[in-house]
């Protein structure tokens, strides 16, 4: 199974998450459950924006602290590359 790293937004041009798993469709559902308690149950964010596949985890780990210290213009950017709508992306997914 791929690793995979994630942003998620609370609403189009709203709050952004970043997050790496190894099962992007169990991650994602906790996070629109408000399974875990924390910064994306506290903000409401639980659509899934963007997401990229890497080989391995330590890549995927990488990648997520790399975006995390990016300007947010840079990562609504990148997001807007392949979904300038905003989409949640989560029901293609299942």
């Amino acid at each position: 199974m791929p690793y995979c790293t994630y942003i998620l937004a609370s609403k189009p041009g709203g709050t952004l998450y970043i997050g790496t798993t190894n099962d992007l469709i169990r991650r994602i559902h906790e996070h629109r459950e408000a399974a875990v308690t924390g910064f994306t149950k506290r903000y409401k964010i639980h659509r899934l924006v963007y997401f990229e596949e890497h080989a391995t985890s330590e890549q995927a780990i990488r990648r997520e602290k790399r975006l995390k210290t990016w300007l947010r213009v840079w990562k609504i950017q990148l997001k807007e590359a392949g979904n300038p709508n905003w989409d949640d992306l989560y029901p293609g997914l299942l």
